[in-house]
């Protein structure tokens, strides 16, 4: 944990990495005992791939590629753009930080090295999103668990001095920026979205405006039964 800490405090390709895997970045460890990052968006979100693919293009030999996923469950076809990087020593510190047993986990210690608004602006393009009945954002956390959801709260309010909390909603928990906060977390992670994925604010900085309310369209997609502050 102190190595990655170290190398987190110079490099602008690790602050990319750490907002990756607390979104939706996923590392792979090799038998050459090296590790891989695979990353995965859906095809609206090509730029985004294509910009993460610039930033780690000297750890890749082939170019994204299209998926098509099938959901057994559903019925119904996915389509993504993904690559994966070679195995390299420099995923090893966050594979030992993220991922125990296999599984992506919060640390314990994220408060110590999430502090760059980089990171937290590619977490947020990973899997924030705004609501529509209100000015509140969200970051899509559902993987991860209660206790590991209260550390995080714990470090936005200390690092970043956002207030959250943490909602359950159909199926699982995830952070929620309550509109009274999304001002200055929207003011935190503007300079580094990309225009493409500025839709996702619900106040624009430049223009000092609010995005428009759409209540009946939130109530049909999500209902939120408890909240944990």
């Amino acid at each position: 944990m102190g190595s990655l800490r170290q190398q987190l405090t110079s490099s602008r390709l690790k602050e990319i990495t750490l907002g990756t895997l607390l979104g939706d970045g996923f590392l792979q460890p090799m038998k050459n005992g090296n590790v891989r990052l695979e990353i995965n968006h859906s095809s609206n979100q090509k730029e985004y791939l294509e910009w993460k693919y610039l930033k780690f293009k000297k750890f890749v030999r082939a170019k994204p590629y299209f998926v098509k996923i099938h959901d057994k469950r559903y019925k119904k076809d996915y389509f993504q753009w993904r690559f994966k990087t070679r195995s390299d020593k420099f995923f090893i510190p966050f594979y030992n930080y993220f991922y125990k047993k296999g599984k992506k986990q919060i640390h314990k210690n994220i408060i110590e090295i999430l502090k760059s608004p980089l990171s937290l602006a590619v977490w947020f393009m990973d899997d924030g999103g705004r609501r529509n009945d209100s000015y509140g954002l969200f970051l899509n956390t559902l993987s991860f668990s209660l206790k590991e959801q209260k550390t995080l709260v714990e470090c936005l309010k200390k690092n970043f001095s956002l207030e959250s909390r943490i909602h359950w909603i159909q199926c699982g928990y995830r952070l929620y920026i309550p509109s009274k906060e999304a001002k200055r977390f929207c003011k935190i992670v503007n300079p580094y979205l990309l225009p493409t994925m500025k839709y996702k604010l619900s106040y624009n900085p430049v223009t000092t405006s609010f995005a428009r309310l759409d209540r009946a369209r939130d109530r049909g997609k999500t209902s939120i039964t408890r909240q944990y502050s």
